[in-house]
């Protein structure tokens, strides 16, 4: 897998992720219009490959929790043992998503744009999280319905959308 930015983006985030996770509560969450940041603990995170887009992940979050918190605007993914994540379409992940109490957020990422690029990269699993300082779920390559392996190269992730159709459309599938 190709690295260029992809440390960029997620180190960002972890900085501010942690920077908000040791500020006092009051200074975490101010105010009614600005939710504190989801446990990770309140998240029920998924991931399942596109049907006849073995390459597209589909990846949902959903706030189990009895308030709005918010997420990291785009997911974090990464693969197997390989380093980086896949860096967010369009650019400037950065920022937070809202999710309400009971609320999904849908996200697509493409892992590979030709399957038959010699520079393709075979992993076992895909971790997603909902946010930078979160450890993720990993999904297997059988979980998520991809075959034996998740091939990668250059991959890239939508911001988290409202539906699986708008996830679908910002990476081009419809």
């Amino acid at each position: 897998m190709r690295i260029r930015a992809t440390i960029a983006v997620p180190a960002a985030s972890a900085a501010v992720a942690a920077l908000l996770l040791t500020a006092p509560q009051s200074q975490a969450a101010a105010g009614p219009d600005r939710p504190a940041r989801c446990a990770e603990k309140s998240l029920a995170l998924r991931a399942k490959a596109v049907p006849g887009h073995p390459t597209v992940l589909r990846v949902g979050v959903t706030n189990r929790g009895t308030r709005a918190c918010v997420v990291d605007r785009v997911p974090t993914v990464t693969f197997g043992d390989l380093d980086g994540a896949a860096l967010p379409v369009p650019e400037g992940g950065t920022g937070t998503y809202r999710l309400a109490a009971g609320g999904t957020a849908h996200a697509d990422v493409r892992t590979i744009a030709d399957p038959a690029d010699p520079e393709a990269r075979r992993v076992d699993a895909v971790t997603v999280a909902a946010s930078a300082a979160h450890g993720g779920r990993s999904f297997t390559a059988g979980q998520l319905g991809t075959g034996r392996r998740v091939l990668v190269w250059e991959p890239v992730t939508t911001w988290w959308q409202k539906s699986a159709a708008a996830a679908d459309r910002a990476i081009g599938l419809s």
